[in-house]
Formats: structure tokens, sequence, C-alpha cells
């Protein structure tokens, strides 16, 4: 006795695996031409939104290893979008900061973020949309990944938060 399995559309997994597929390939070519990954793009976001953490303190908030940072800041440093000051009160600490030409590449790569939005939920009502939001949210607290960490960041899941 065989039974068909359900169609995938029928999946929330599925759907989620759907959309956010389309959704990361659709803003990794829309951030090309700005010279960021969605990844950077990430990490350039957390240190304009709480500009002068240490590395260490970003590496932290990321779940990522320290030394996976330093080659991250050394990356964004090279490009000329992040730069590292001498932390005002610990010497052997570097604070890390947004130049000039990254508050333009940010600023740029968030108007992209919020096309691809609008283009995405653009269908939904506020309230779907917000309903939407929240049920998102529920979903990754309950996973135990951090909340505002890009996937191809490192580790996300609960190992990280140990």
């Amino acid at each position: 006795m065989s039974s068909e399995p359900p169609a995938l559309e029928t999946r929330a997994s599925f759907l989620v695996s759907q959309l956010g597929l389309q959704s990361a390939q659709a803003f990794t070519a829309a951030l090309a031409p700005l010279g960021l990954t969605p990844n950077r793009y990430g990490i350039l976001v957390h240190v304009a939104r709480e500009e002068g953490r240490t590395q260490q303190d970003l590496a932290k908030a990321l779940g990522l290893h320290r030394n996976s940072m330093v080659t991250l800041i050394d990356d964004l440093e090279q490009r000329g979008l992040v730069e590292r000051r001498r932390h005002p009160d610990d010497r052997r600490a570097y604070a890390i900061h947004l130049t000039p030409s990254a508050r333009d590449v940010v600023s740029a790569a968030s108007r992209l973020a919020d096309e691809q939005e609008e283009a995405m939920l653009g269908r939904l009502s506020a309230d779907d949309r917000a309903a939407l939001l929240a049920i998102l949210t529920r979903m990754v607290d309950s996973t135990g990944f951090q909340p505002g960490v890009h996937p191809g960041l490192g580790k996300h899941g609960p190992e990280a938060r140990r």
C-alpha cells in the first residue's frame, strides 16, 4: 500500500527554502555592483548600528571565532570600508568604525534591501507583513539561531551561543 507524498507547496519548510534561496540569489546579484556580498553587508550594518565596538565584541555578537573576525575585518579594511582605531578604554583593543565611503555603500545597499523586500512583500497588506515578520521572528528564536546574523558568516545555531 503506497501513499503519495504531500505536494511540496503544502510544506512550510519547502516554501521557506524556495523563498530564501530566491531572495538570497537576488540580493547577492543586487549587491555585486557595490562590491559586497550579503554577509559583508551584514557586518557593515552591525558596525553602523554600534560603531566603536571592539573586534572581540563584534565577533561575539556575530557568533564568530575571533580569528575569523580578524580576517573579515582585514578584508573590509583593505576595501576601505572600515578602519581600526585604538579603543579609548582598552589600549590592547581596536574599535571598529565605518569609513565615509562605507556609509555611502551601506546606504546604497540598504536601499537595495528595501527594494527587494518591497518586491517580495508588495502584495501583502501592512497587517500581513507584520504578522509574517512576527512569525518568522518566533521561528528564528525557537531554532536558537542568532537574530540579525547572516547565515553565511559561520556557525549560528545553538552551539554558537555557548
